[in-house]
């Protein structure tokens, strides 16, 4: 499946950005007034070769994992933390699911690897289980996941993107797991070739001791596992997430239906280098929600070439950003279906 996947992912239709262009060049506004609303609606015209981009259909796939790094005491929470706020996204209680209510996008939550029992959730259908395991192993001592897992994962991912393609024009991407910004600065020191301490944030708060901790333990994860930074499946079990690599799919999947993709915060982001390492060309059908407050986060954009839409001092997660940016797309939509050109308002141009 994954190799079929990358095999179908072409870059942005350039005909059809040029439509777009042409039509932005004309609009009833000083030229290019709207700025990067009308490099996104540019953007959206390429990715779905549509002048008129289908974007009402919206979903942010929040995707949930557990990690045997928690061990090492890198989280200001404990891992149960994981589980139960798998319920509470089920329950329509969490940051996501407000934010989400208001860009009227779905919320469809993933099990990837919780160590919890969510089974009643699943079997009621009000999560997708693609579960590979009760959480990843201690990436601090060895290997986080087997190879064939990290594939699982990956494969998993684009299964959910084909899933949901038939009734989601945009999606957005989300992560729920205690600790996982751990493997995200290992995965992101790995592939950028970064300083440890360069790259390392402060995650869910956690204070001065903690942040060594965490920088030693990134550093300890990579010498003991030697991450080949050319291999993404590598990468990833050696040092990933069943969440990351679950969205790492999602991503692929979207670029695959040529549907834009919403990339929030840091732990997304990582799954988006993963993704870029395996086809750089989905990173056609990315849109950087928005620069997390996470110290490595614009080593991630710089390396993928891209430009968040917002910087709001987030460091949520669970989608939050990507259904803020949700908004960003309709308006740039708006903006390049609904104004008019001069000659069709019979507006005199600027001299």
């Amino acid at each position: 499946m994954l190799s079929e996947t990358i095999s179908t992912i072409e870059p942005q239709s350039a005909e059809w950005r040029d439509k777009a262009r042409r039509r932005l060049d004309q609009l009833t506004m000083p030229h290019w007034a709207l700025g990067r609303l009308m490099d996104l609606a540019m953007d959206l015209a390429g990715m779905t070769r549509s002048m008129r981009p289908p974007v009402a259909r919206k979903a942010v796939v929040t995707m949930a994992g557990d990690h045997g790094v928690a061990a090492e005491g890198v989280s200001k929470y404990p891992q149960e933390v994981t589980g139960q706020m798998v319920r509470n996204f089920v329950a329509g209680g969490a940051g996501i699911n407000a934010l989400a209510r208001c860009a009227g996008a779905e919320v469809v939550v993933v099990d990837m690897g919780v160590a919890a029992d969510l089974g009643d959730l699943a079997a009621a259908g009000k999560i997708v289980s693609r579960r590979v395991a009760g959480g990843t192993a201690n990436l601090a001592a060895g290997p986080a996941m087997s190879r064939e897992q990290a594939l699982q994962a990956v494969e998993a991912g684009i299964g959910v993107a084909r899933e949901l393609g038939e009734r989601v024009d945009v999606f957005g991407t989300g992560d729920m797991g205690i600790a996982n910004t751990t493997p995200s600065t290992a995965i992101l020191a790995c592939v950028s070739g970064s300083a440890i301490e360069d790259v390392t944030g402060r995650g869910t708060g956690i204070d001065d001791a903690q942040l060594a901790l965490k920088i030693d333990v990134v550093a300890r994860a990579l010498a003991v596992n030697r991450p080949d930074p050319a291999d993404a499946l590598d990468v990833l079990s050696k040092v990933g997430g069943f969440e990351i690599a679950g969205l790492a799919g999602l991503i692929l999947g979207a670029a695959a239906r040529k549907k834009p993709v919403l990339v929030d915060g840091f732990i997304s982001t990582a799954a988006a280098l993963i993704a870029h390492l395996l086809c750089p060309a989905c990173g056609d059908y990315m849109i950087a929600a928005h620069r997390s407050v996470e110290l490595g986060h614009r080593f991630m954009h710089k390396h993928l070439g891209k430009l968040p839409l917002l910087d709001l001092n987030l460091r949520l997660g669970e989608g939050t950003g990507a259904a803020l940016a949700m908004h960003l797309v309709d308006a740039a939509a708006a903006v390049l279906t609904e104004v008019a050109t001069f000659e069709e308002a019979a507006v005199s141009k600027a001299e």
